[in-house]
This record gives C-alpha cells, sequence and structure tokens, in this order.
C-alpha cells in the first residue's frame, strides 16, 4: 500500500546572492529575492510532507526555518547534509576559471573524481558522508514523506546513492535551482520517480 512507503523529496535551494559561481562549504551567501521566490513557487500552497530536514547552510535553512514555521512541520538540521567543499575555486564563476586554469578546469570536467579542486573534497568522501545521512535519516523516519532542503552536490549524492551510481558519474545530472526530486522507498526497493520537477506533489 502507498501509505506503507517512505518518500524521500529533495529540493536544491533557490539562487543565491551573488548568481552563479561555484559554492561549496565555503561560501555561504544567503537567498537572493530570486532564489526566494523560486523556492516559494516550488513548494505551493501546500505542504504534503511530515517531516523537513536541512543542510546548515544558510541558502537551504532559512527558506527549510520559515517553510516548517508556515505549516508547522518539524524541522531538524543535519550537518551532513552540507554541500561538498570545492577548495580553492570556492565563490570563482565557471568562465573565470576556463581562462585561469583551463587544464585544470577541463581535467575536473572530464573526470571530477580524480581531479577535485585544489583543496576540496574527495568525492568518496562526499560520498561516504551523504550515504550515512540519508541512511540514518531513512532509519529515523520509516513510512514518513520527508523534504530535505539541501544543494546540487548533495542531490547528486543522493541518487548516486540510491541508484547505486559511482561517483564520477553524478556530474552528468543536472539539479535545477528549485528543482525537486523524489525517491520513494517501497516494499520492491528503491525508486526515482523524477528529478527536476517545478512544483511540489502529494
Amino acid at each position: 500500500m502507498w501509505g506503507e512507503d517512505t518518500i524521500v523529496d529533495l529540493i536544491r535551494h533557490g539562487e543565491p546572492r551573488g548568481g552563479r559561481m561555484i559554492r561549496g562549504q565555503g561560501v555561504d551567501h544567503p537567498l537572493s529575492p530570486l532564489g526566494w521566490e523560486q523556492m516559494w513557487a516550488a513548494v505551493g500552497a501546500e505542504a504534503p510532507w511530515d517531516q523537513i530536514l536541512s543542510s546548515p547552510m544558510a541558502r537551504s535553512r532559512a527558506f527549510a526555518c520559515e517553510l516548517a514555521g508556515r505549516h508547522g512541520l518539524p524541522l531538524a538540521i543535519d550537518p551532513e547534509l552540507r554541500e561538498i567543499a570545492m577548495g580553492a575555486w570556492e565563490e570563482r564563476r565557471p568562465l573565470e576559471l576556463m581562462h585561469a586554469e583551463p587544464a585544470a578546469f577541463a581535467a575536473f570536467r572530464r573526470d571530477p573524481l580524480a581531479n577535485r579542486p585544489p583543496g576540496g573534497e574527495r568525492l568518496e568522501a562526499l560520498q561516504a558522508r551523504i550515504g550515512r545521512a540519508y541512511e540514518r535519516q531513512i532509519a529515523a523516519y520509516p513510512r514518513r514523506h520527508l523534504l530535505i532542503v539541501c544543494h546540487a552536490g548533495v542531490s547528486r549524492a543522493i541518487i548516486g546513492h540510491v541508484l547505486e551510481a559511482p561517483p564520477q558519474h553524478w556530474y552528468r545530472i543536472r539539479i535545477d535551482y528549485a528543482g525537486l526530486t523524489r525517491i520513494r522507498h517501497d516494499r520492491f526497493g528503491r525508486s526515482l520517480e523524477f528529478v527536476n520537477a517545478e512544483r511540489a506533489r502529494s
């Protein structure tokens, strides 16, 4: 029966202030006005979730707090859901890196597992951290409908974990600002139902 399933919705934060740039753990910009609009448009007026979980970073946490308060939903902040660290490339723009460090940036695009930004978190470490956090939260909230407010890197890692896809392929997944992803856990196992939906679904 559907009521016995665990449903996990992921939503990437909206656009942060400063526009498009490389942001990991080292840059904690708040959402821009457009980012707030994107998030409210994505979740809509209804709140089908039983529990909200969030990254501790401002661009996710602030909206999660507002959403939980608006609908009287419980909220838990999980430090392990923070974004991947991007080292020396934090707060730099891809176009800038293409010109300033063309070889390193091209190598990263070809093989992000083997060619991390200087000082950046290894994808294997992200894989372990996010896999551990996800399994812990699924165990804590069985047969519930969860919303995880997080980041592109975290969303890719959760999708990769659920699909058992190796991390070198995660960057093939595009995760839009305020894009919604759904994972269902039922008696047949785990399934990815959609990625980058524009509106929440019951």
